[in-house]
């Protein structure tokens, strides 16, 4: 039996996306829902192991997955330890990372575990690919201006990494071979210098950088700290201000940029303003990032869900062109870039990294 299929699991909040790829096509696809009322028999994400890897399991037999058909499983990367981007072997040092919730709990800590048991099920090694916690910071990128808040590298890196790599291609080179800025626009926003293939400095997009649909981005810090003091809110409420109710949110009481668009094309200037100011930071940052690279930028590229939007991207366009090339790629597909990061191990366009020894690296 000829082995030619690489498994994606992607777990989410409230469910687990599994897909099933030969070579770059996904030939078999499943949005796996967990309803609530069962989620909330378990009291954390780690107890959800047994119940998510038995609906895979069962998922694999009912598309008639033999043993011998599968090349790798590969699981989507969680919060773990700050890492250089790439693909990963799960290892058990890993997997006891992931356990102990050491960068906190996440749906996505779960992935490897399960790429791991499914693996070990089908006799195959499994993977994870760009997670949340890539740090490839300059050391210069790290200083804040007091010493006891260091920036922390937070990214979307999944669907950064693999935009890059899908442009570099299209230039006919590899992604380490590149200089970008890559924007992802999302419920959350992050904008990164890429210096070949590396994302040396970008904004925490959950404290820092842009406001995006949900979150406050950057904010007056004096200000911020009297509000905190002002005896009016408690901890978990200011959580929520900046990441929840932030952003087009705290503003326009949505973070539907369709929604958004719609007021603006009806004449609500108050919703232009709001959503003219997101672009306008989203082109701060991004010039911000070419004094990283100092000039050298080959393209400025623009992703995410909000890409889709012509008028963002537009106003983005006429801010920033003068830099660099723009280009757009829309969307995200996770899955797809679980699977190519894979791939390139598979093919021998780059080596799969082992957790611990990066790990002692970056200390």
């Amino acid at each position: 039996m000829i082995k030619k299929y690489i498994l994606a699991i992607n777990p989410g909040s409230t469910s687990t996306k599994v897909s099933l790829f030969k070579n770059e096509v996904e030939v078999e696809t499943k949005k796996i829902i967990h309803p609530i009322d069962i989620l909330n028999k378990y009291t954390n994400i780690m107890e959800q192991y047994e119940y998510r890897l038995n609906l895979i399991k069962d998922w694999l037999v009912d598309i008639n997955i033999n043993k011998g058909e599968l090349l790798a499983v590969v699981g989507r990367g969680g919060l773990l330890k700050p890492i250089p981007g790439g693909t990963y072997f799960v290892s058990t040092p890993m997997i006891e990372d992931l356990g102990k919730g050491l960068q906190g709990a996440h749906a996505s800590n779960l992935g490897a575990i399960l790429a791991k048991h499914i693996g070990d099920l089908y006799g195959v090694n499994a993977y994870i690919v760009d997670p949340v916690g890539v740090d490839e910071f300059h050391e210069v990128a790290r200083i804040t201006g007091l010493k006891e808040l260091p920036k922390v590298s937070l990214i979307h890196a999944l669907n950064m990494k693999a935009i890059g790599h899908r442009r570099a291609k299209e230039l006919g080179k590899t992604l380490e071979q590149s200089n970008f800025i890559i924007a992802h626009l999302g419920g959350g926003i992050s904008v990164a210098p890429f210096l070949k293939g590396r994302a040396i400095d970008v904004n925490n997009a959950i404290q820092m950088g842009p406001m995006s649909p949900e979150r406050s981005g950057q904010l007056p810090v004096g200000d911020l700290i009297k509000m905190c003091f002002s005896g009016d809110y408690t901890l978990d409420q200011m959580k929520q201000k900046v990441q929840g109710n932030g952003g087009l949110i705290s503003y326009l009481n949505t973070s539907d940029g369709e929604e958004v668009l719609a007021r603006i094309n009806n004449g609500d200037n108050y919703a232009k303003l709001i959503f003219d100011a997101m672009a306008y930071q989203i082109s701060k940052e991004i010039g911000s990032c070419a004094a990283v690279l100092k000039g050298q930028v080959e393209n400025i590229i623009i992703t995410g869900g909000l890409a889709y939007s012509q008028y963002l991207v537009d106003y983005i366009r006429d801010s920033v062109s003068f830099l660099a090339e723009l280009v757009v790629f829309p969307g995200e597909d996770e899955m797809l870039a679980l699977n190519n990061g894979v791939l390139r191990v598979l093919q021998g366009e780059e080596s799969a990294k082992i957790y611990e020894d990066e790990v002692a690296n970056n200390d």
